[in-house]
């Protein structure tokens, strides 16, 4: 369920400019810009991150991780590149198992660094959350409402790509799902805003014969994508692997590497630095661990036409 932290600095200018694209562009569907308040900002390079699992106790431990000091070094490191982001979105799985209040507290004040620096926090709903804490605990600083009663999907204006934030979450934990309503609410988005590549960014892995808890509906979903061919990729997390490939259709499909904890030793955790270029997409790992064999491994997808 994808929320919006703007910048600390400049934040009524910014509702002012989300508002006014809301109104301009798509009635009353929710659209989101992804302009940084820092002029120093690149509006087409993106931090992205995935699966944190913040606990309300900031020693808290999984897997030999100290997911909160995890979380610190990455937003550290987010903001000491040289080459601003423009915004950051995480990808669910903000809170450590089940969404408490407290997790949510812990999780936004390890973000206001980033948005001190100006940087806007755009926030899907993993397995692991849940909507009603995380709207309490934000309050006023969610830009817009929920379209849905129990989910909210929006479009995330770009220069050159819009990013499509999709809300997979179920409850109970566990797999991951769309729905019809919403399926219905993203077939309309994505026609509504053919002018420019889509990104679409959720937190469940698509079925792949090997997770646990993907999507159920991958078909249904991918029946909406795959024939709008202004779709150009599926950016996910959820199963706590960096991995490349490729639907048959031609969409990308860019698993995240968790923040937290991985589920495979000598698989890499941290970040990674995204940027749109006309007819695709850099993508840059940063691991957490600097000596990793992967750390600085870079993709490069070409859209498909």
């Amino acid at each position: 369920m994808p929320f919006t932290l703007p910048p600390l600095s400049r934040r009524g200018f910014l509702r002012g400019s989300f508002a006014a694209a809301a109104a301009s562009c798509l009635g009353p569907l929710a659209v989101r810009g992804l302009h940084a308040a820092s002029a120093q900002a690149d509006p087409h390079r993106f931090a992205l991150l995935s699966d944190t699992h913040i606990a309300a106790d900031r020693s808290e431990t999984a897997r030999d991780t100290n997911m909160a000091a995890n979380l610190e070094a990455v937003v550290r490191d987010v903001i000491a590149r040289s080459e601003r982001a423009g915004a950051v979105l995480v990808n669910g799985d903000c809170a450590f198992r089940d969404g408490q209040k407290g997790d949510y507290v812990v999780f936004t004040e390890l973000l206001e660094p980033l948005r001190a620096a100006g940087m806007p926090v755009h926030l899907t709903m993993g397995n692991h959350d849940a909507r009603e804490n995380f709207r309490e605990v934000v309050g006023e600083a969610r830009l817009r409402p929920s379209l849905m009663a129990d989910r909210e999907v929006a479009l995330v204006r770009g220069e050159r790509a819009h990013w499509l934030l999709v809300d997979s979450s179920t409850q109970p934990m566990g797999a991951g799902r769309m729905g019809r309503e919403q399926l219905e609410l993203i077939a309309r988005l994505l026609d509504e805003n053919a002018d420019r590549p889509v990104i679409v960014y959720g937190h469940h892995n698509p079925e792949d014969g090997m997770s646990k808890y993907p999507l159920e509906d991958t078909k249904e979903f991918f029946a909406v994508l795959a024939p709008r061919r202004q779709v150009k990729a599926y950016i996910f997390g959820h199963s706590h692997r960096w991995e490349i490939g490729r639907h048959g259709s031609g969409i990308h499909l860019v698993n995240l590497p968790p923040t937290a904890y991985v589920f495979t030793d000598g698989r890499p955790n941290g970040w990674v630095e995204a940027v749109v270029q006309a007819d695709g997409l850099s993508l840059e790992l940063h691991t957490l661990a600097k000596a990793h064999r992967q750390n600085g491994e870079k993709q490069r997808l070409r859209w498909r036409s």
